[in-house]
């Protein structure tokens, strides 16, 4: 083809046919439910293929693996989690804790955390996948959190930078890991008598903490 001046017109590149956002949001929505009604030992990829109404090609070409599917549809559940201005650090923690302890109630989530977790023992790549597409995604709540801390003067502001990456590492596993070990290992509430203790505590370490920054 050429334009009236006799130059040949451009041609777009063809980049391949876009991911389709609303084949994904099946998938995920097929895995989630497909993990709550077979488990993780039935789950397959062609079942979740068949729920989604998509051939398993498609999926394929998307998720090597069951491993990184399951992982990436719990992950889009941890993207829900937010953290609210509410006035105070104390407040902000619980806030967001009480949202991580009813995310942990839904059957979906458990079933596949609580998979994800045990294959991961024994699989290097699904440890590294858990820990790229929900650990380090979900440290951001950690991250606006201190910083709304200082801004309000209720933490002092960072000295060593890779001090305070650790003391942000340690946070987030202290809430992570004490709230799924209540909620899912001891089976007990997540109540908020227990998150204010848990806030607390957190809140009354944190200005110890902040003088190792």
């Amino acid at each position: 083809m050429s334009c009236k001046s006799g130059h040949p017109t451009p041609r777009t590149p063809r980049t391949g046919r876009p991911r389709s956002t609303e084949a994904d949001e099946a998938i995920l929505e097929a895995t989630r439910a497909a993990l709550v009604e077979l488990g993780w030992s039935k789950l397959t990829m062609g079942d979740v293929a068949t729920r989604a109404g998509v051939a398993k090609t498609t999926l394929y070409r998307r998720w090597g693996n069951k491993n990184e599917l399951v992982v990436d549809a719990v992950a889009v559940l941890f993207d829900e989690l937010e953290l609210p201005d509410l006035g105070s650090l104390q407040a902000d923690i619980e806030h967001v804790v009480l949202q991580f302890a009813a995310l942990l109630e839904r059957p979906e989530t458990k079933t596949a955390l609580m998979a994800v977790v045990a294959e991961s023992t024994r699989d290097a790549p699904l440890r590294e996948r858990i820990r790229t597409s929900i650990v380090e995604r979900q440290k951001r709540l950690v991250l606006d959190g201190r910083r709304r801390a200082q801004e309000r003067g209720e933490l002092p502001a960072e000295r060593d930078p890779v001090a305070v990456d650790a003391v942000d590492d340690l946070i987030f596993d202290v809430v992570a890991g004490a709230v799924v070990h209540r909620a899912l290992v001891s089976a007990e509430p997540v109540d908020a008598a227990w998150v204010g203790r848990l806030s607390a505590l957190l809140v009354g370490g944190l200005g110890g903490l902040a003088s190792l920054g």
